[in-house]
C-alpha cells in the first residue's frame, strides 16, 4: 500500500506563487511515474503534470506549460508542483497520484494510488 498526502495548496493572487508537496509513506513510489491532477468545482478531474521515476521525463498540460513545474526527490520519497504565475483559471483541488505506465500518463484510469488533495484558490 501506498499512502500519498499532498500540502502547500492556500489562497493566493494571481501572478505569484505556490509549490505543492507530495510525500508518500507506505511502499516507495520511486519506481513510479507520478502525476498531479485538479478538480475544479463542477469539473471532472485533469491531467496536470506527470514525471518518470527517474525525473528524466516531464509531461505537462498545454494551460499550465511554462509555468508549472514537476519534479520529484526519491531520497525523500516525495514530488512537487511549482506553481508560477498562478491564474484563477487554476483554481482546484490538487491530486498526486502513482501509476506504473508512462505511456498513458495522462489517463487518471492509469493511477492506482491518489492522495486527498489540497486547495489553491486564485484571486483576481
Amino acid at each position: 500500500q501506498v499512502q500519498l498526502v499532498e500540502s502547500g495548496g492556500g489562497l493566493v493572487q494571481a501572478g505569484e506563487s505556490l509549490r505543492l508537496s507530495c510525500a508518500a509513506s507506505g511502499r516507495t513510489v520511486s519506481s513510479r511515474v507520478m502525476g498531479w491532477f485538479r478538480q475544479a468545482s463542477g469539473k471532472e478531474r485533469e491531467f496536470v503534470a506527470a514525471i518518470t521515476w527517474s525525473g528524466a521525463s516531464t509531461d505537462y498540460a498545454d494551460s499550465v506549460k511554462g509555468r508549472f513545474t514537476i519534479s520529484r526527490d526519491n531520497a525523500k520519497n516525495t514530488v512537487y508542483l511549482q506553481m508560477n504565475s498562478l491564474k484563477p483559471e487554476d483554481t482546484a483541488v490538487y491530486y498526486c497520484a502513482a501509476a506504473y505506465n508512462w505511456r498513458v500518463r495522462r489517463d487518471r484510469g492509469n493511477y492506482d494510488y491518489w492522495g486527498q488533495g489540497t486547495q489553491v484558490t486564485v484571486s483576481s
